[in-house]
């Protein structure tokens, strides 16, 4: 009975001290582990360096290939086609022979005036002969004045017979000549008229061939107003140079030199136009070809250029995300001077060998920090970042 009463007291002791740690626990909790500082958050972007280099500056204008010369080679008499003696798209030099025409009928003519002109010749020494005997008969008295005037007047008008033949031959012969069809410029061949075996007439409104003039060849484009006074200040100073490219400007067809100014503003655009010289070697440039024209204008020297996907548009004007000695970012107002061949050339706003934001910006914010991407990593946020920029 005693053991009893003794365990009975041990586990009410127990007990009590376990309600009583569960209260101190409940009043007095214990301070917990201070917690870790959270990350900070990173955006992957694609970077670029300002570059210092020599830029040349351009002023860029659409322009229409146009030839120096384009003849519509006619015939000016009228025959049959007995030869064609070149074929589409040849080049030609000046008397280059085109076609033949049936020379016989104008031969026939020029014979006919050779005879014309020794039958009066003929005749004209015959006159000659009877002059001289009638002038010795009379100044011995034997033959009147009026036959002596008679026979000189006849061999003035022989005389003026044989000239009248001599013409006539020119014109046989000029005839004649016109049934060889030649080339009358230098150029390329387009689609023959009219075959062989037909019959050409100068009145054919098409003519036998159109041969348009390829070296050299201009280039006529327009840019506007506001550049005439730089391009005349640096045109005295010497020739300014062009280059035209395709039209979505990947590859060069050739170079050349601003050859004129046209005399006069278009009031309706306001723009001037301008013809370039180029002697098209290779033959790039086809007239009616649009082309776009990259007139140098001048060329500065350690300008600042930046992939043109840098800068990026605001309410403010551009703008590009220059980032950090610390990885974070910061909005940096530029001035554009041009965009060309995928750089651009920066007037004011950066300074050489900073780096700034190319590929990434629509996640941006001033102040945020980013991780910089290389290699294949850039390739791919690149690519990916093409496929979510909004169609404009």
């Amino acid at each position: 009975m005693r053991r009893k009463v003794i365990i009975s007291t041990i586990s009410a002791v127990a007990v009590a001290a376990v309600v009583g740690a569960l209260l101190v626990t409940e009043r007095f909790p214990s301070r917990a582990a201070p917690a870790a500082p959270p990350a900070v958050p990173t955006v992957p972007v694609v970077a670029g360096t300002v570059n210092s280099s020599d830029v040349p500056i351009y002023l860029q204008g659409v322009g229409t290939v146009i030839a120096y010369n384009t003849v519509i080679v006619r015939s000016q008499i009228q025959g049959q086609i007995t030869k064609i003696n070149f074929t589409e798209g040849q080049t030609m030099k000046t008397g280059d022979l085109l076609a033949v025409i049936d020379p016989r009928p104008y031969q026939a003519q020029l014979n006919q005036a050779n005879a014309n002109r020794a039958r009066d010749e003929a005749q004209l020494t015959n006159a000659q002969f009877n002059l001289k005997r009638y002038t010795t008969l009379g100044n011995q008295g034997w033959a009147t004045p009026q036959l002596v005037e008679t026979q000189t007047a006849q061999v003035a008008q022989l005389n003026a017979a044989i000239k009248a033949d001599e013409a006539a031959i020119e014109w046989a012969q000029t005839q004649l000549s016109y049934t060889q069809l030649t080339s009358p410029i230098d150029g390329v061949t387009g689609i023959r008229q009219v075959d062989i075996g037909n019959i050409i007439h100068p009145t054919d409104p098409n003519g036998l061939v159109v041969v348009t003039q390829v070296e050299p060849i201009s280039v006529i484009f327009t840019l506007p107003e506001t550049s005439l006074p730089q391009i005349q200040q640096h045109l005295a100073n010497g020739a300014l140079k062009v280059e035209a490219f395709s039209q979505d400007n990947t590859m060069k067809l050739d170079e050349g030199s601003l050859d004129f100014i046209d005399n006069e503003i278009v009031q309706t655009t306001g723009s001037v136009r301008f013809r370039a010289n180029f002697p098209n070697k290779e033959h790039k440039l086809w007239p009616g070809e649009l082309v776009n024209a990259w007139l140098l204008l001048d060329t500065r020297h350690d300008g600042l250029t930046v992939s043109a996907s840098a800068v990026q548009q605001g309410p403010q004007g551009p703008y590009v995300y220059v980032i950090n000695a610390d990885s974070t970012v910061a909005v940096r107002p530029v001035k554009v001077a041009q965009v060309s061949g995928g750089q651009a050339l920066i007037d004011s706003g950066l300074s050489a060998g900073e780096q700034v934001v190319v590929d990434g910006q629509y996640k941006l914010q001033p102040g945020i920090h980013v991780t910089i991407l290389h290699g294949k990593a850039a390739q791919e946020a690149a690519a990916q970042a093409a496929q979510q920029m909004p169609i404009p």
